[in-house]
């Protein structure tokens, strides 16, 4: 069974299929929203792996929803269903695009190859999804590489999420060392991190400064 999880957005007509319900029952997160505005709305609070957008049966193009979607979520994947005799759009629109009628197999066939893979060592805290044998993060639908420490600092901040880590202590842990009489690397480190998981790095509302203590990860 997959954690991914997909937001879909799509109105409900007798006469055109809807997938929620079958993504579901194939192991995914679902979460649904009934219009474009509402799942642009959804976005900060669910943080998905992917968004399909079932055009059809909004009774639109959904070329608007992607755009929106596209220019704040650059990486998030996209998939457009259109209805079989839909004007077309542009490919750039969506990374996939499909039209009526397919199977929900077909649909699962083609959200799989999109979604972030899954090692075996992968740690999720809040939006944060860390795969730590394959060195990547994802975030507030933003995807990153680490390098070896950045991926061993935010394992130990998420071991001790919504605790104040000592500056010393972390350093220690990260370094493997019982020199801690400069930590400024500590500090440069925490900013590249911030720049992986955060949406404004330089209003942190994830990885927090304890001024004259430490850091702390709140999700």
């Amino acid at each position: 069974m997959t954690h991914a999880t997909i937001l879909i957005i799509e109105g409900r007509h007798a006469d055109v299929p809807v997938f929620a319900a079958a993504l579901a029952k194939k192991g995914y997160q679902v979460e649904t929203a009934q219009s474009g505005s509402q799942g642009l709305k959804q976005l900060d609070s669910i943080d998905p792996d992917i968004i399909v957008i079932n055009a059809a049966s909004l009774r639109s193009s959904g070329v608007r929803t992607c755009q929106t979607i596209k220019s704040r979520f650059e990486k998030l994947p996209l998939i457009l269903i259109l209805d079989h005799d839909a004007k077309k759009v542009e490919k750039e629109t969506a990374d996939v695009i499909l039209r009526l009628p397919f199977t929900v197999q077909k649909l699962a066939n083609r959200i799989k190859p999109l979604l972030p893979g899954d090692g075996n060592n992968l740690l999720h805290a809040g939006p944060i999804r860390l795969d730590a044998e394959h060195r990547r993060v994802r975030s507030l639908g933003k995807n990153a590489r680490l390098t070896p420490r950045l991926v061993l600092l935010l394992q130990v901040l998420i071991e001790h999420r919504g605790e104040v880590v000592e500056r010393e202590d972390l350093f220690k842990r990260v370094w493997d060392t019982d020199y801690t009489g400069d930590t400024r690397t500590l500090d440069v480190h925490i900013s590249w991190l911030r720049k992986a998981i955060e949406l404004d790095p330089d209003h942190p509302r994830l990885l927090k400064t304890i001024r004259g203590v430490g850091y702390r990860l709140d999700v």
